[in-house]
C-alpha cells in the first residue's frame, strides 16, 4: 500500500514541492541545480532533466543560463486547500465532541473553511505520537491540546503549515492563536465592584502557558477593585469531571458568590444551586466569559491563507478578545 506506482518524473515533482514547502521556499528564491538535486534524491539525471522542464513549461520555475533556477509560482499555495484540525486525545480523552468549548470550535472552524471552498479534515494525536505522514498530505494543520507532556519535535518534519489555537509555545516559528479574557475579567469585577464578594477560581489541572496567564489576569483584575474582594484558588479537572465531591465540599465551606473559570459541565448544576457559575464559553447566552467563535475563526484563517505560501513564517502571538456575559 506504501509503494508510489506513479511515474518517476511525477514522484520526484512532489519530492520537490514537499522539499520547497519544508523550506519555506518563496516566489523569486533560487532553487537547487539539476546535480544538487541528484545528490539529495534517488532519481536519475534523465528523470530530473524531464521534471524540471516540465515545471518550467507549466511557469512553476524560470530557469536562466548561466544564473540557475528561480521559483515562479507555488502550486501548494492555490485555489483548494486541505485544512486539518487535530486534538491531543490525551487531554480530550472523552472526544472532542464530548467537550462543549471544543465542539463549537471545531463547529466553527469548519463551517469557515468549507464555506471558503476548502477541505477540512478533522483528526487528533497524543503526547508521543503525531501522524507526521497524514499532515504531509495537508497544506495546513491547526493543533489544540497541546501540553508539556507532549513530544514536539516531530513538528519540524511535516511540509504542512502548522498553527497552533488557544495555547502560546515559546521557541517554536509557528503562529499561535490565544484567546485573551483579561478584559472580560475587568468587566465582570467592574459590574461587582462596590461591595466585597467571594470569588472561587477553579484553576486547570492540565499546566499550559495559557492556564497560568489566565489565572494571573484574573488575579489582577481582582486586585485592582476599587473594593476589596475575597478570592479562592482551587486546581481542578475540568476535562474529565472528576472530583465533584472535592468542589462541592469547597462550595460548602467558603460559600462563594461567584464561581469562575475551567468549569466541567456536569458541574454547573451543584454550583449553581449555591453560586453564579461563569465558565469559559463560545457562543453562549449564558452567564459566562464568552468568545464569538465566527469571528475569531475570520481572524485565524485569515492569518493562515495568508502563510500558504510561506509555510515557516516565524513566530507570532494573535489574540483575540473575550466577553463578560453576565
Amino acid at each position: 500500500m506504501n509503494i508510489d506506482l506513479s511515474p518517476r518524473h511525477l514522484q520526484l515533482r512532489e519530492t520537490l514541492f514537499r522539499r520547497w514547502k519544508t523550506n519555506g521556499v518563496r516566489i523569486g528564491d533560487k532553487i537547487e541545480s539539476q546535480n544538487e538535486i541528484v545528490q539529495f534524491c534517488d532519481f536519475s539525471l534523465i528523470t530530473v532533466i524531464k521534471t524540471l522542464k516540465d515545471l518550467e513549461a507549466e511557469g512553476v520555475i524560470r530557469r536562466q543560463v548561466g544564473k540557475g533556477s528561480f521559483l515562479v509560482r507555488a502550486p501548494w499555495s492555490e485555489a483548494h486547500h486541505r485544512v486539518g484540525f487535530f486534538y491531543n486525545r490525551d487531554i480530550v480523552g472523552g472526544g472532542i465532541f464530548n467537550n462543549e468549548f471544543y465542539t463549537k470550535l471545531v463547529v466553527a472552524f469548519e463551517k469557515q473553511v468549507v464555506s471558503d471552498g476548502h477541505e477540512f479534515i478533522l483528526g487528533s494525536f497524543t503526547h508521543k505520537s503525531m501522524p507526521i505522514h497524514l499532515w504531509d498530505a495537508l497544506d495546513v494543520v491547526v493543533l489544540t491540546g497541546i501540553t508539556k507532556e507532549t513530544r514536539l519535535d516531530k513538528l519540524a518534519d511535516t511540509s504542512s503549515q502548522v498553527a497552533i489555537m488557544d495555547l502560546v509555545i515559546e521557541g517554536l516559528p509557528y503562529h499561535a492563536y490565544r484567546l485573551d479574557f483579561e478584559p472580560a475579567f475587568k468587566q465582570m469585577f467592574a459590574q461587582h465592584d462596590g461591595e466585597t464578594h467571594k470569588y472561587l477560581y477553579l484553576n486547570s489541572s492540565i499546566a499550559s502557558s495559557e492556564q497560568a496567564m489566565r489565572l494571573e489576569a484574573f488575579q489582577r483584575a481582582c486586585a485592582a477593585c476599587g473594593t476589596p474582594q475575597q478570592l479562592k484558588v482551587i486546581t481542578v479537572d475540568q476535562e474529565t469531571g472528576e472530583g465533584a465531591a472535592e468542589l462541592e465540599a469547597v462550595l460548602e465551606s467558603y460559600r462563594p458568590d461567584f464561581v469562575c473559570g475551567y468549569i466541567h459541565r456536569s458541574w454547573i448544576p451543584a454550583i449553581s444551586a449555591r453560586a453564579v457559575a461563569y465558565p469559559y464559553l463560545l457562543d453562549s447566552n449564558r452567564p459566562s466569559f464568552e468568545v464569538n467563535s465566527s469571528e475569531w475563526m475570520k481572524q485565524v484563517l485569515s492569518d493562515i491563507y495568508s502563510n500558504l505560501e510561506d509555510r515557516r513564517p516565524g513566530a507570532m502571538v494573535f489574540s483575540f478578545p473575550a466577553t463578560f456575559h453576565p
